[in-house]
């Protein structure tokens, strides 16, 4: 009986280091950052925009991806959810009512880089979780990358 529940714990404590192995972190939330406005520079909109919507691509792994939009919010680009692209989401709110990519956009006019949190939902987990995005203003759009916490 014993045996069986050293395995079990070992079973459950495996399936939880994979879990937390398939979240991006947020440092490389960052990186994969840097790397987009890198390529941005290098191989202006049409270029990156394909690449950064393939997802299949460099810029998208596990739950972190690139998604880019103009100063008033339209998506421009988005490793995640084509369907958001064309769409002006300023007035999305998180699980809280948190006008968080008005709060984006306001800081990327005040600053070429920054943070925002807010809380929404994992695609992988289904679950409201906190999650922290990491912006960089490159002439009139902004490139973000986050990861949940």
């Amino acid at each position: 009986m014993k045996r069986v529940w050293i395995g079990l714990l070992i079973i459950a404590l495996t399936a939880g280091v994979a879990f937390a192995q398939a979240k991006g972190t947020t440092k490389e939330a960052q990186a994969m950052l840097a790397k987009a406005v890198e390529f941005y520079k290098a191989n202006g909109q049409a270029k990156s925009f394909a690449a950064f919507d393939d997802p299949k691509g460099k810029f998208v792994d596990r739950d972190l991806y690139i998604y880019v939009s103009d100063l008033n919010a339209k998506i421009l680009s988005h490793g995640a959810n084509k369907a958001l692209i064309g769409k002006t989401i300023i007035d999305l709110k998180d699980s809280d009512g948190k006008l968080f990519m008005k709060e984006l956009v306001d800081k990327a006019k005040a600053a070429p880089s920054g943070t925002v949190d807010y809380k929404w939902t994992n695609p992988q987990s289904k679950k409201v979780e906190a999650k922290q995005v990491f912006f960089q203003k490159v002439g009139d759009v902004i490139l973000v990358c986050g990861a949940y916490k």
